[in-house]
Formats: C-alpha cells, sequence, structure tokens
C-alpha cells in the first residue's frame, strides 16, 4: 500500500509551503481538510491564508518561526472556515521546516494535517486558547524589553536588565548568562536569590556534560521542565540540591551574525511546561540579549583602545613643579569617539623650568587624534631642544604644515591646523613667558577671587602659514593667584560664545573661597543661581577646583546654563590650573587681599585700549558705585591714549585694588619714558583734546604726577564709599597731593 493511501485512510493530509515563493502545496486528503475539493493543489500563500482563521494563522506563524530557530517541530491547531467566516472544522498541524539546498536563503516547511474529533459536552477541543490580552501583554512586555536592552551602554548594565526581566505569565526566579573563550565557557553574569545553586565551575570545556555546554556546541536551545528530566539528560551537572530550589530550566543560545557567543539560562522555582508561546518569548529575548552584549562588547572594546590611546598620549603622573601647584583634567565629550584631538603636557626644559603646553587639533576624529599625538612629539622635542617659546611654536607650525603635503600629483589629502598655548614657567620669579596660536587666552584667579583674562599676543593657528611669527607675552603669577589653560571646549560646550562661556566659568572661579574665607561678595551671578548655587570651592584644592569647571560645563548643573546658540555641538575639553604657592606671600593677620594687574600697550598696538579697559572692569566688577567705575575707565583711556599720542614710547599701565569690601581703593599708574610733564590747559568749546587733567581734576579722589629717572607715572586713586557714605579707609590722611 502506498504511503498516501495508508494517510487518507486515517484521514491525515500532507501539505509542504516554500518560505522563498510562499506556495503552498497539498496532496488530496489535505485539500479536503482545509475546505478545498479533493485533489492535489498548489496555492499561492494569501489563497491557503484564507482557509484559516486569521488568529490562528498568526499563531501558527509564531510557532513556525520558533520552530525554525530551535529547529524542532511546529505543532498547533487550526480552524478551518468558509467563505463567511463559519468555522467547518479544527485540525491538527505537524510540521518541520528543511533547509533549502544549494547555499540559498529559506527553507521549506512539510508537515501533516489531521482532524481533531468534535469535543465531549463540557470540554474544550481546542485546550486553553491563546487570547488576544496574552498577545497584548507579551508584545508590549518584548517592546519594553528591546527598548531597555538596546539602551543599556555596558555589559554590566545588559546584565542588570536581564535580571530584571519580569516576563508576562512565568518570571524566571534565576538567570545567568554564560560566555564563550576558545574551548570553555564560564559565567559571566548570575542573578536571583539563589542563582548560586545553578551556577557552574567558572571555567568548564566545552566538551563537558552540561546544558550551557550543549547549547553552544549545537547552537540548539535544551528545555528541562521538569528535575528528573535535567538529571537523565546531564547526569554529571546534577547536583542534589537543585530539585528543592528550581523546578524547571531553559537554556538558549546566544547568536549574532550566525555565530554562538554564548548562552542564556532562566531557572524557575515552579514548573513551567515550555509551550510555544512560552519558548517563543524566551527565544526572543534571547536574541536580543545577544545583540546587546554583542554591541556593548564591542563598544566597550573600543573604549578601551581610545582610552588607552589617550592615556598614552597625556603626562604619565600628575606633574610636580617646585613652588607652583597644578591640576589638569581631559574629557572626551564631542562625537562618538572617546578620543580626539584636546592634548596638555607638561615638559622639563634643559633650563631647569617647566613648559605647560595645551591645544586642540581641528576635527574630532581619528585623523584628528594621530596629528595630535604626532604634534605633541613635536612640540616636545623642540622644548626639549631648549627653544624659547616662539621658536617652538615657528617650529611647530611648519611641522604641521608639512604633514598637509600630498604624497603624489595627485595624491590628496585632508589639511588640518591647531591652535596652542606654550608657557614658559619659572616658578621663583613668578613669571610665565607665553606664546599663542590661535588659541583662547589664559584667564588669572587673583588672591581675592577675581577672574580675569590676561590678553597675550599671539598668531595664526598651527599649520596655516609655515613662515608665522607668535610673539612673547610675559605675566607675573603673583603668589596666591591660579592661572587657567584650557581648549575652546571649556568655553563654548552648550551653546555658548566665547563672551557668554567666560561668564559660566567665571561664576564657578569666583565661588571659589579663599582659604578660611567666605566667597567673594557679589560673585555670585544669575547663572551662580541658575546652576544650583553651588557650594564655594577650597582655593588649596585646585582638584576640586577642576572638577567643578567640568561638572558647571559637562555636568547636571550645566543643564541650567545652556547658552543661546543652542545648534552648536559639544566638544572635547582639555584644561590646566596653575597656582603659585601662597606661602612666600607675608600677608599678617587680617589683611585683605590685593588685586593687581600689568599691561603694556605699545605704540602699534592702540587697539589693545579696548581690552585694557575691559580688565579694569573686570577687576572692578563688585565696586560699590557703577559710576566710579565708569569714572575710572574714563580715565584710564584719557591716560594710555596721552601717551600714546605725545610720546614715542610705550605706556605701562599698573591697577591696584587694595582694602575690604566697601572700603577699597583703586590706585592706577601709567607710566611711560617722556619726561616731559603734562599741564593743564584751557581748551576751547570746539576743541578735541586738552581736557584730560580737568577730568582727572573732577573724577579722581587724588592724583598726580611722579617724575621717574627714566621717564614719569601719572597716577589717580579712586576711594570706594564705606556703608556711612563716607571714604574709605585710603583717604584716612586726606587726599593725596596733586601735581
Amino acid at each position: 500500500m502506498r504511503t498516501e493511501d495508508l494517510l487518507a485512510a486515517i484521514a491525515t493530509g500532507l501539505w509542504r509551503w516554500d518560505s522563498v515563493s510562499g506556495a503552498v502545496t497539498y496532496d488530496a486528503e489535505a485539500a479536503r481538510l482545509v475546505g478545498l475539493p479533493a485533489e492535489a493543489v498548489t496555492l499561492p500563500e494569501a489563497a491557503a491564508r484564507a482557509c484559516f482563521h486569521p488568529a490562528d494563522w498568526l499563531e501558527v506563524k509564531a510557532i513556525v518561526q520558533l520552530a525554525v530557530a530551535e529547529g524542532t517541530l511546529a505543532e498547533a491547531r487550526l480552524r478551518i472556515v468558509d467563505e463567511k467566516g463559519t468555522v467547518l472544522r479544527t485540525v491538527r498541524t505537524r510540521s518541520r521546516p528543511i533547509a533549502r539546498g544549494g547555499g540559498e536563503d529559506g527553507y521549506y516547511l512539510l508537515g501533516t494535517l489531521q482532524e481533531v474529533p468534535d469535543p465531549l459536552p463540557g470540554t474544550s477541543a481546542c485546550g486553553p486558547p491563546i487570547t488576544g490580552d496574552w498577545r497584548r501583554n507579551r508584545e508590549a512586555f518584548l517592546l519594553d524589553a528591546g527598548r531597555a536592552l538596546a539602551e543599556a551602554m555596558s555589559t554590566a548594565e545588559v546584565l542588570r536588565v536581564a535580571a530584571g526581566l519580569s516576563m508576562p505569565g512565568f518570571s524566571p526566579d534565576g538567570l545567568a548568562v554564560f560566555g564563550v573563550e576558545g574551548e570553555r565557557i564560564s559565567v559571566i553574569g548570575h542573578h536571583g536569590p539563589r542563582a548560586g545553586a545553578d551556577r557552574p565551575l567558572h571555567d568548564i570545556a566545552l566538551s563537558t556534560d552540561h546544558p550551557a555546554a550543549e547549547v553552544v556546541r549545537t547552537g540548539r536551545a535544551v528545555y528541562l521542565p521538569t528535575p528528573e528530566e535535567y538529571r537523565g539528560r546531564f547526569p554529571a551537572a546534577w547536583s542534589p540540591g537543585r530539585p528543592r530550589i528550581r523546578r524547571s530550566w531553559a537554556f538558549l543560545p546566544l547568536i549574532v551574525a550566525g555565530r554562538t557567543i554564548g548562552a542564556w539560562m532562566a531557572g524557575f522555582a515552579h514548573p513551567v511546561s515550555f509551550s510555544p508561546d512560552e519558548r517563543s518569548v524566551l527565544t526572543t529575548i534571547a536574541r536580543m540579549l545577544a545583540q546587546a552584549l554583542s554591541r556593548t562588547a564591542l563598544q566597550e572594546t573600543e573604549r578601551e583602545l581610545a582610552d588607552g590611546l589617550q592615556r598614552s598620549m597625556l603626562p604619565a603622573s600628575k606633574p610636580d613643579i617646585p613652588g607652583l601647584t597644578v591640576a589638569a583634567r581631559y574629557v572626551p565629550t564631542g562625537g562618538g569617539l572617546q578620543v580626539g584631538g584636546d592634548w596638555y603636557d607638561v615638559i622639563g626644559l634643559p633650563s631647569g623650568r617647566t613648559a605647560l603646553v595645551i591645544g586642540d587639533v581641528q576635527g574630532h576624529d581619528v585623523r584628528a587624534a594621530g596629528i595630535m599625538g604626532q604634534l605633541r612629539i613635536a612640540v616636545r622635542a623642540y622644548a626639549s631642544e631648549g627653544h624659547h617659546p616662539d621658536a617652538v611654536l615657528s617650529r611647530a607650525s611648519r611641522f604641521l604644515a608639512g604633514l598637509a603635503e600630498p604624497e603624489g600629483p595627485d595624491g590628496r589629502y585632508d589639511p588640518r591646523f591647531a591652535t596652542c598655548l606654550y608657557m614658559e614657567v619659572d616658578p621663583v620669579a613668578g613669571t610665565l613667558d607665553i606664546a599663542r596660536a590661535g588659541h583662547p587666552d589664559p584667564a588669572v584667579r587673583l588672591a581675592d577671587g577675581t577672574m580675569m583674562l590676561r590678553p597675550t599676543a599671539g598668531g595664526l593657528p598651527l599649520g596655516i602659514d609655515p613662515d608665522t611669527d607668535y610673539p612673547t607675552t610675559r605675566v607675573v603669577l603673583e603668589p596666591g593667584e591660579t592661572l587657567l589653560m584650557c581648549t575652546d571646549g571649556l568655553i563654548e560646550t552648550g551653546g555658548h560664545d566665547l563672551e557668554t562661556g567666560w561668564d559660566r566659568i567665571r561664576a564657578v572661579f569666583e565661588r571659589t573661597a579663599a582659604p578660611g574665607e567666605a566667597a567673594v561678595p557679589g560673585a555670585v551671578t544669575v547663572a551662580d543661581v541658575a546652576a544650583g548655587a553651588m557650594a564655594a570651592v577650597d582655593a588649596d584644592d585646585l582638584d576640586a577646583l577642576a572638577e567643578s569647571l567640568i561638572q558647571a560645563v559637562h555636568g547636571p548643573p550645566s543643564h541650567h546654563t545652556t547658552g543661546h546658540l543652542a545648534d552648536r555641538r559639544e566638544d572635547d575639553i582639555a584644561l590646566l590650573l596653575i597656582r603659585r604657592d601662597a606661602e612666600v606671600c607675608l600677608v599678617g593677620p587680617g589683611t585683605a587681599p590685593v588685586r593687581r594687574t600689568a599691561v603694556t600697550v605699545a605704540q602699534a598696538e592702540p587697539g589693545r585700549i579696548a581690552e585694557v579697559r575691559q580688565q579694569l572692569r573686570d577687576m572692578l566688577h563688585d565696586w560699590t558705585d557703577r559710576d566710579q567705575v565708569e569714572s575710572a575707565v574714563l580715565m584710564l583711556s584719557e591716560m594710555v591714549t596721552n601717551v600714546l599720542v605725545h610720546t614715542d614710547g610705550d605706556a605701562l599701565l599698573v591697577a591696584e585694588v587694595s582694602g575690604r569690601h566697601g572700603t577699597r581703593r583703586l590706585r592706577l599708574d601709567v607710566a611711560d619714558s617722556s619726561d616731559a610733564l603734562p599741564h593743564r590747559r584751557r581748551p576751547g568749546e570746539l576743541a578735541s583734546s586738552g581736557r584730560g587733567l580737568l577730568l582727572m581734576e573732577v573724577l579722581a579722589d587724588a592724583w598726580g604726577v611722579d617724575p621717574r629717572g627714566d621717564g614719569k607715572c601719572i597716577w589717580y586713586e579712586l576711594y570706594e564709599a564705606g556703608p556711612d557714605g563716607r571714604p574709605g579707609p585710603g583717604t584716612a590722611d586726606g587726599p593725596a597731593p596733586r601735581a
């Protein structure tokens, strides 16, 4: 007897489904069972689908996908309906997926169809129905689980998410994830109040008789619904205490791109039959878990490589400079890489001095990091040869310009430039010789907490013009003062420009309290309040100050200080803080700190008068009477302009604020090399000059002209009004003699 005749005799039909073409083939008995004429037929998938109840068709599709993933049989019950949707009969199908040959994708599904007898009264033929609520709950759970696993940024986070999964209808009591390394597997994460009982040796061979090892070897899931089945299939892995702890286990492969990277175990404290729906949920979770683990492992590898590259390009240890305290930070914030073009360096010089360098190569990619490494080595080499700051930057610019040259007549290149600030430090004298190549100016926190920018001469960024000159500016760092060197990421990150970015940094700087003192009155700004009124940082703790600067720009407080340039992306941050130790400064108890700044305005740089005016405003930012501030700025402009117009030399300006808040004295000296003393004139109504001394007579509390051996010095003083409205202590002996 033929097989077809035998199957027809027991009312069993054969069917075949091609997953690639979608064609469904029935023999005569199978066609009769699905409501078609009793003859062999091949139908497209849409026509075959019309014979089944829509809900059952969706369910069988999911069961088939699970069978394909596990390599097992697909079993389901289907309701056959007519054109009006009336149920004609119920059939049971059992089928097996068979891979297509010849390296083709897809599979054939071969199976049987058999009619299910009508149920007896009071019984159900189809068993517990799969309701819409179950499907909705399962879909919502898988959606939430997928989103949580996709958002995990590390292997530890992925394991925490997996441990917190609460599956609909059956929640695991314990979980374990096994990783593969060579021919051995080990537990890389586990969870559960009694997870230790299911945890094998940390390192076992793949040939071991253990469910996880078999799953990794075969790539097929292992379901153990009872302790008896566990003990029977894997006696070597069985332990006597296991039945009292868990009743069912599921071991599933973690597969990515056809490669098994590990296994996932879900243990249950109650018996689980592992129905097709339950296996489908577990299989889907295993796929998402495998993808998340693969992604985070790759990210962690890239992060480790980037961190190692960055560490190799930064100083190996905290610099130790006698007489100076130094703190440094590097924070990669822009783009997806954790390495960029920002760097800093501390270089010991042959003269015994120390060079501090900070720079920023254009871009945030691997090429920027590579150029940064080459440029850092070149600057270190030129500095170690003993060149002065201007020569170091000139040579570095020629070096960087040479990197951009094409290799052949048709060669292509990606030219890059870099900004740099190079500083040679003499800690004994407190002098800083600074050369600047398109980089932001340094800022200084004075002994009383006031932050001021220190404008310095500079040239073009490195690599633009190989023949650019870089003038050197000498700055004196007084005992107790702190200097900040930073890249533009610290200033502009968060949508800020140079002006608003420096204002944000100033709010942090001026919250810094001097040892034993509170924060300077008037230093807390609107930005300070918006940032959460952070507590003042001890001025002796430069590391805490560096961390406060980073947090204000890149931490939670930065969300309250977003700039007006909302479309500006983030950038890397590098910063160096240098404080000249205050132990050598002889300041008696109760003595108020002094603010002091000195600036030279050359004959060829009249435009620097605007910078000097801004520096004076910064010094007097908390002065009680704002009208006095504007008077001070006006007199400064008159004095410096008088030197540039009526002499052939440069103007040397020294401004000093002394005393305590509310009773302070401002003294401003402008010296030049000319012996000609100013004299009072009587300008006409339309005259454009000749009113400088008249203004000082009206606006200054005291002023004068002091002849010197190499020129003269014209000065004035302003006294901050005290609480009672009287002049401060600086006027106790009356105004100084006038010229």
